[in-house]
């Protein structure tokens, strides 16, 4: 019997929204995750500690929308008011928005947010990707490191740290469903890193082709969150199809994960580690959780390609492990453990829904009647099956191959924590693994000051950010767009080099 995305959907609605602060109420009985009403109610809880409200579980629209017969790539030129200085040293700024036929599906359209560097036409490529799975990168458009912050009274202002100071900047709703793109077609939805990884490869050959004068770019993915999952397998795809000359070639440098899940079976062990370091559960708790453990690892081997539910009980055992410590924590924000969330409420992201529901906005971005989706429960429940599946497998051979990779995490994250992210980086086996292992730890500096803990060894590195939770571009702005831009210029060992070692 196939299992349905209704009544398998499962205990949280993230690892860019995952437990809750409700996760006591939740027991081992696996009968639990059969109530569908229950788990409905919780994702809806899960959106709303966002303060966000999207009126569709996910962007489905009937065929006859006003973009059903649009040719492969419909893009246009945009521009956004807004206050403050811009710092743009090019004349003419390009800002745009575009929707994308996907050929791999029957109806499917990705929308993408496209900005050009402030500062050259030069600049590396660089494409960000929200995780979920489900949620639009346009929360880390308008929160994190895009051109603009939005204000209460839903102006824009222009962010001083935005990545698109050093780079080309590409943001993306994906899987089909999420943000603004859309399909007509259920069977469109995606369930595997596969179906995800090959439309992203797709959208980009389309998007070099409408814009050659950046093919010869530096080319970089980057994301946060369940986009550990994403880019892995992402960056795979390109680095594919450069190898098998499938269409044009992408100058593909490297990829850099931020706060991400990539390897669940090391990562979710870490947890208790991580919560008895930071005094977030007592001795006792943390020896009667770790019982959990051994059931979690032999669940997670069980997790084969073709296995959903197998890869489904071992979601459910292994999240047990978070919910017991979240039983404990209480209104603790699991995304920044210096923080209290006020009922359901964690952060209010809610002005990106509002700003983007005005008429001047969506005509401006050419979205017509296209619903905006912040966070999409269905294509979270689409993509249950792929939760607990390895993506560090295919990471190796990037790097053998001399492909960038950069993992980072801010430090009072718990619900992707740098602890769990350094442990898999630590173990994953490729020629470098020894010298990565034994190299010295070293401050990463920022005016002068440490801003965070790093190794690095040939093409890995890792990095702990200091002062900051589970969206590091959000917590420490100027930190990151350092970060960006002395690892895509390959200065990001060099300038720190000469520091003295530490303990991380």
């Amino acid at each position: 019997m196939k299992l349905t995305l209704s009544s398998l959907s499962v205990l949280a609605f993230l690892v860019f929204l995952h437990a809750s602060p409700f996760a006591s109420a939740i027991t081992h009985d696996d009968s639990n995750i059969f109530e569908s009403s229950t788990l409905q109610t919780q994702a809806e809880k899960l959106i709303r500690g966002f303060n966000l409200s999207p009126e569709h579980k996910i962007n489905i629209e009937p065929r006859g929308s006003s973009f059903s017969t649009s040719p492969r790539l419909v893009e246009k030129k945009f521009k956004f008011a807004a206050g403050g200085d811009s710092g743009a040293s090019v004349e003419d700024l390009g800002h745009h928005a575009g929707y994308y036929r996907l050929p791999h599906s029957n109806d499917g359209r990705m929308f993408y947010f496209f900005f050009e560097s402030r500062q050259s036409k030069a600049d590396p490529v660089v494409i960000w990707l929200t995780g979920g799975p489900g949620c639009s990168s346009e929360l880390a458009m308008f929160y994190e490191n895009g051109p603009f912050h939005v204000a209460n009274n839903l102006s824009l202002t222009w962010n001083d740290f935005g990545w698109d100071k050093v780079s080309n900047l590409i943001y993306v709703d994906q899987p089909i469903g999420t943000g603004f793109s859309y399909s007509s077609d259920d069977d469109d939805i995606r369930h595997s890193e596969e179906g995800v990884s090959n439309d992203l490869y797709d959208f980009l050959q389309e998007f070099f082709k409408a814009h050659p004068q950046y093919v010869k770019n530096d080319f970089y993915i980057t994301g946060e969150s369940y986009a550990g999952h994403y880019i892995p397998a992402f960056a795979a795809r390109v680095h594919q199809g450069n190898k098998r000359k499938e269409g044009i070639p992408i100058n593909f440098k490297g990829f850099a994960i931020g706060n991400g899940l990539t390897d669940p079976e090391i990562q979710y062990k870490a947890y208790t580690d991580y919560a008895l370091d930071n005094k977030l559960i007592k001795k006792s708790d943390y020896n009667e959780i770790n019982k959990l453990i051994p059931s979690c690892e032999r669940a997670i081997k069980l997790c084969g390609p073709a296995d959903e539910r197998s890869c489904l009980t071992a979601y459910r055992i292994c999240n047990n492990i978070f919910n017991d410590i979240m039983s404990l924590v209480g209104n603790k924000n699991y995304y920044d453990i210096r923080k209290e969330c006020e009922g359901d409420l964690c952060y209010d992201f809610s002005n990106m829904e509002k700003f983007l529901k005005q008429k001047s906005v969506r005509d401006a971005l050419g979205v017509g009647d296209i619903e905006f989706v912040s966070c999409s429960s269905a294509v979270y429940d689409a993509m249950i099956t792929d939760w607990m599946r390895n993506l560090e497998v295919g990471i190796p051979a990037l790097l053998e191959d001399g492909i960038k990779m950069l993992v980072y995490a801010g430090e009072y994250d718990l619900i992707c924590n740098w602890l769990g992210n350094s442990k898999w980086v630590h173990a994953m086996k490729w020629s470098g693994q020894k010298d990565f292992v034994s190299a010295s730890t070293i401050p990463f500096l920022v005016d002068g000051a440490e801003a965070g803990q790093m190794k690095s060894h040939g093409p890995l590195t890792f990095m702990k950010v200091h002062n900051a939770g589970h969206m590091v571009p959000m917590d420490q702005p100027k930190a990151s767009i350092e970060m960006l831009t002395k690892w895509t210029q390959g200065k990001l060992v060099k300038t720190e080099q000469q520091s003295r070692p530490v303990l991380m």
